[in-house]
């Protein structure tokens, strides 16, 4: 799963949204079993936009990918993520990045069509599996964060 915001809310930081975000994930039938650190980049597309904050969490369930993806809606709903305008200032973005070795092209295409592209999801799922291999592209996370061309500013700014 990717995590990501750029606005706080009601919480006092993006980092602390995103924390209690994780926190409530087991109450959805997710268990995270690693996360990364939290990685900083500009907004993308309009970098005039506040900076965003993005993470990446490896989790146990034993949810479909179309149930799996609905309990990440449920999430950013709570978190107050109202759906409008693309890549518009969010409090909460997650997204589905694979669901195992899972290829799906329908309502849900699974692993994420355009993860790939962005070092601020690759760049912290490559620091948790740095072998873990696309089930499609059959690059690894490592090649896949050195060559994204999206996000190309995004850094970790905290240790895992």
């Amino acid at each position: 799963m990717a995590l990501g915001g750029n606005l706080p809310g009601p919480y006092t930081s993006r980092e602390r949204l995103l924390e209690a975000a994780l926190e409530t994930f087991p109450e959805f039938g997710l268990e995270v079993t690693a996360r990364s650190s939290w990685w900083t980049s500009a907004a993308w597309p309009d970098p005039t936009g506040p900076d965003y904050l993005n993470g990446v969490a490896i989790v146990a369930t034993d949810l479909s990918p179309v149930r799996t993806l609905a309990a990440l809606h449920a999430i950013e709903a709570r978190f107050g993520r109202a759906r409008g305008e693309a890549n518009a200032p969010r409090t909460l973005d997650l997204d589905l990045i694979a669901h195992g070795r899972t290829v799906l092209n329908g309502a849900l295409v699974t692993p994420h069509p355009r993860a790939h592209e962005r070092l601020f999801v690759m760049g912290p799922l490559a620091e948790l599996a740095p072998a873990w291999v696309h089930p499609v592209l059959g690059e690894t996370a490592q090649g896949l964060a050195a060559a994204a061309a999206i996000g190309r500013d995004a850094r970790s700014i905290t240790k895992a």
